[in-house]
């Protein structure tokens, strides 16, 4: 017997996953920005209307959210973007520190020439950043150095693992650089580690890499913890 679905159902089971897809990347995008702030009540029929998509696409990007932490489902509240404790900012960056290190290593004795070149292009990046530097933007390209060096380090488990911890930080940094504006200040610092590691990697010195990786998420964390 032929089990396999109808062609015309599997190009909707398809376009829905799409869909679905990209509602919860959007939502998870708008709630790590803060767009979306701690504790907003999240109404599937407001979702709809703003994301102008149906109800199911909405319930399954709800669901991913609630297992990953960014939403929480109160059965008389309803659904809302989960709460932030800036002290769990301490907690994740301790997670982060050891793994990241590790998987920055691995990038450094994995790379390969393409991305040689795109190590040495976010460098050039980080070059031409003015001084002091904006905080949006920084973090932005923040984001995508800690993603190219999940993607090098070759392991799928992780860079699962390390965006996860890293879309939970970067959501409380968010939020702690707003009640913090004092946090800023040590943007600077921020470019000199990512440009180090990237050389590092770039050379193939894995111990030097894990070595400025581990350093740059522990200090980043005490700076944090000093403030609040």
């Amino acid at each position: 017997m032929d089990a396999r679905m109808p062609e015309d159902d599997a190009d909707n089971a398809e376009a829905s996953s799409t869909l679905a897809e990209r509602t919860y990347l959007q939502l998870r995008e708008d709630i790590i920005t803060v767009k979306l702030a701690p504790g907003t009540l999240l109404r599937e029929t407001d979702l709809m209307r703003r994301l102008d998509v149906g109800r199911t696409p909405v319930r399954e990007a709800l669901l991913r959210l609630q297992r990953d932490g960014f939403v929480d489902v109160n059965g008389r509240r309803g659904t809302s973007v989960s709460t932030i404790d800036i002290s769990d900012l301490s907690a994740i960056y301790e997670a982060r520190a050891r793994i990241e290190s590790w998987a920055t290593r691995l990038a450094a004795e994995r790379l390969r020439e393409p991305e040689r070149r795109e190590a040495q292009g976010l460098i050039a990046e980080l070059a031409a950043f003015a001084n002091p530097p904006e905080l949006e933007p920084l973090l932005a390209l923040d984001r995508r150095i800690h993603r190219f060096i999940y993607r090098a380090a070759k392991n799928s488990y992780l860079f699962d693992t390390l965006d996860h911890y890293h879309n939970l930080s970067l959501r409380i940094l968010h939020v702690a650089t707003r009640r913090f504006p004092e946090l800023m200040t040590g943007l600077d610092k921020v470019l000199q580690e990512q440009t180090l590691m990237l050389e590092a990697v770039c050379r193939g010195d894995g111990e030097t890499a894990e070595r400025i990786a581990l350093h740059h998420v522990l200090s980043f964390e005490q700076d944090v913890r000093k403030i609040i």
